[in-house]
């Protein structure tokens, strides 16, 4: 497989009456895409908004962030299962529109009134303290504001909402048909020689089996009672993997991170600098509900590893909770095989960074980075303008708690509230130090 990705980078985005990218301006004929998403019943309304960074805009309701990505020259297309029929993608060229995103926002209660299926918003600050914690606040936002009708199961909601959102992103990526990229990077499969390692890089996916949409989807269809999945990395930039859009959450990865993946894009680098073979890409469903059941999840991830001629693996996951068992589990049936291990993490720590930063250990885990903590408490400042669907927020998120104005300053004791707020696979500015 060879991937080509033509970068088109965004510096300004104009609401008016065509579609054009030129020269960094991107125009947006907003009453096309409104009769766009419009089309479907489950959408009562829609419009668009615009921000930048150092806006002092709240931007509420947030369900996804994409970027806007488009296959040319090829019959599969991008997300697959969700726009266009299930093909292989990962090969090819796509444009894609850097340096801002669609922000898909939602007004969305849902019938589910308890547990981990119940809807969840975030918000993102493009200025102030909110803006300094969050990866999406120094990039420009196309936000599309929905209010979903009534009665709508999560189901539904989920697929009008992603459909309204990566129709548009389209949409948006096909202003740069037959114009010249900035810049274009290639994505290859590596020549196995034997002289360089090779290494897999394993994504534990926490999912939901229970609920409407179990979380996370590859090829749209959402995974469940599934073993482990060997995938070729440039499907990730290709829209192959997909999130449940009724649950934005700042600990749990946007369709941006996956289409982005800082892990899997680091791979590659280093495989072109001549370091190692990124020999491609595990997904691992954790947060089975037996110990049973884990501990055979993690035996075959390793062989499905070893399979793939790992000689070393670095591991990370999404998700909260004993899913984290799986993690551990798998270093330890790797290591077992003599498969090296890497472990990227967030840190729990709580509100003060002194409690365990992990929720279990294993002994084969000596290669640990840390990407920071998700529990940290955060004082947000009054912003001069709220853009979403929603003027009143609730800080708790349970169904019937009290709101607030989105506009208040805010107390929250976690980064969930704010998307992007959590960085899962460290893509932010961290460093590392050995100990």
């Amino acid at each position: 497989m060879q991937l080509t990705l033509a970068e088109f980078p965004v510096r300004q985005i104009r609401l008016g009456a065509t579609h054009r990218y030129q020269a960094g301006l991107l125009e947006i004929d907003e009453a096309d895409l409104i009769r766009l998403v419009a089309q479907d019943p489950r959408i009562a309304a829609v419009r668009f908004d615009v921000v930048s960074p150092g806006d002092a805009v709240r931007v509420t309701g947030i369900r996804d962030v994409i970027e806007p990505r488009i296959k040319f020259g090829a019959d599969a297309q991008v997300f697959p299962g969700v726009i266009g029929p299930v093909a292989t993608v990962g090969d090819g060229l796509t444009h894609r529109l850097s340096g801002m995103t669609l922000l898909a926002t939602a007004a969305y209660e849902g019938t589910i009134r308890a547990g981990t299926g119940v809807e969840r918003s975030a918000i993102l600050d493009m200025s102030g303290a909110g803006a300094a914690v969050s990866r999406f606040s120094a990039l420009r936002h196309l936000v599309l504001i929905l209010e979903i009708r009534a009665g709508l199961g999560e189901l539904e909601a989920h697929q009008a909402i992603q459909l309204a959102a990566f129709q548009v992103a389209c949409k948006l990526a096909e202003t740069t048909k037959d114009l010249a990229p900035t810049r274009a990077e290639v994505f290859a499969t590596p020549t196995a020689t034997g002289a360089r390692p090779r290494v897999v890089l394993i994504q534990g996916c926490i999912t939901q089996a229970q609920q409407p949409h179990a979380g996370v989807s590859y090829y749209g269809l959402p995974m469940r009672e599934s073993l482990p999945t060997a995938l070729h990395a440039n499907e990730l930039f290709d829209g192959a993997m997909t999130m449940n859009s009724t649950r934005g959450i700042g600990y749990y990865p946007t369709t941006w991170d996956w289409q982005n993946h800082p892990l899997a894009l680091a791979l590659y680098r280093q495989q072109a600098a001549g370091d190692l073979d990124f020999a491609g890409v595990i997904l691992e469903r954790i947060s089975y509900e037996t110990h049973h059941a884990k501990e055979v999840v993690a035996h075959n991830t390793a062989r499905l590893a070893r399979s793939l001629g790992a000689d070393a693996v670095l591991l990370t996951w999404l998700g909260s909770g004993n899913a984290f068992v799986e993690m551990m589990l798998t270093i330890r049936a790797c290591e077992r095989l003599s498969i090296k291990t890497v472990l990227v993490t967030y840190e729990y720590g709580g509100k003060d960074g002194v409690d365990s930063p992990l929720l279990f250990y294993d002994a084969a885990a000596n290669a640990v980075v840390s990407t920071g903590s998700r529990d940290r408490w955060i004082e947000l400042p009054a912003a001069a303008k709220v853009v979403g669907p929603y003027q009143d927020i609730r800080v708790l998120t349970y169904p019937g708690a009290p709101t607030t104005p989105a506009a208040n300053a805010l107390t929250l004791d976690a980064r969930d509230m704010i998307i992007g707020g959590v960085d899962n696979w460290g893509g932010g500015n961290w460093a590392c130090r050995l100990f």
